[in-house]
């Protein structure tokens, strides 16, 4: 959901009041030309508050929250949940955090301990983060609350996104922070959302070898099944050229 432009603007110029739209574009890297047709049409896009807050030393999170559809964000950060922050990190981090349990030494940077965490979004990140708040019933409410019909709703999952509308309608209808969606979804960071500082690796560490295991066979069944729909489509895909001569 675009903001409105008058608001933003509005709050532009309390962050930035002597600055020009060249200066701005300048400091945030958005376009010149992309932020001034976002404000000709009246609609700025949620990105672009994000990049001029980390231009000017803002926080995104907060930022967004001064605008009346994300107005949840301009309360304190809520800490994410365990299922929240499993769900962020990367498969391939999994599978290295095993090997690293059963073989200590292969599981290490050249004998420095084990690699870093790659940071949210991966690409699964989205779905991932829906169904580890989904009680069943999300979905369902997110489509009630929001009026986006489930199958798209269902089809930005698919494709590992999420508009920042849809992200918080799914925090609030979950009950966990508002902020945790953004995450998934990479318009802004953990540390952004404020996230506490390695807890991702925390919850990691807290697994046992048994749920790490599980939680890694899973991840790597769904990409299976991925990966062999995008083989059949693209057989069907090299049928239809062949068959048009």
């Amino acid at each position: 959901m675009p903001l409105p432009a008058k608001a933003f603007q509005r709050w532009l110029h309390g962050i930035a009041p002597d600055a020009s739209v060249a200066d701005v574009a300048r400091a945030s890297g958005v376009k010149r030309t992309t932020l001034a047709q976002q404000l000709v049409r009246g609609k700025v896009a949620e990105a672009t508050v994000v990049g001029i807050s980390r231009a000017f030393n803002v926080n995104p999170v907060a930022a967004l929250g001064s605008f009346e559809p994300y107005r949840d964000l301009a309360e304190p950060p809520v800490p994410p949940t365990l299922q929240e922050l499993v769900s962020q990190i990367a498969t391939a981090d999994l599978l290295h955090a095993i090997i690293a349990r059963t073989e200590p030494e292969a599981g290490t940077v050249r004998g420095t301990g084990p690699p870093e965490l790659s940071p949210p979004p991966h690409a699964t990140s989205v779905k991932n983060w829906v169904d580890a708040i989904d009680d069943g019933e999300l979905r369902h409410r997110v489509s009630a609350a929001t009026g986006v019909a489930p199958q798209n709703y269902s089809a930005q999952l698919t494709a590992n996104r999420l508009a920042p509308e849809l992200a918080v309608a799914t925090s609030r209808a979950a009950g966990v922070g508002p902020a945790g969606g953004l995450v998934a979804a990479g318009l802004v960071t953990e540390t952004e959302a404020g996230w506490p500082a390695g807890a991702r690796q925390a919850a990691l560490d807290g697994l046992t070898d048994g749920q790490l295991t599980v939680l890694a066979g899973d991840r790597l069944q769904a990409l299976g099944k991925t990966l062999r729909r995008q083989e059949h489509d693209q057989r069907q895909t090299e049928q239809i050229w062949k068959n048009l001569g």
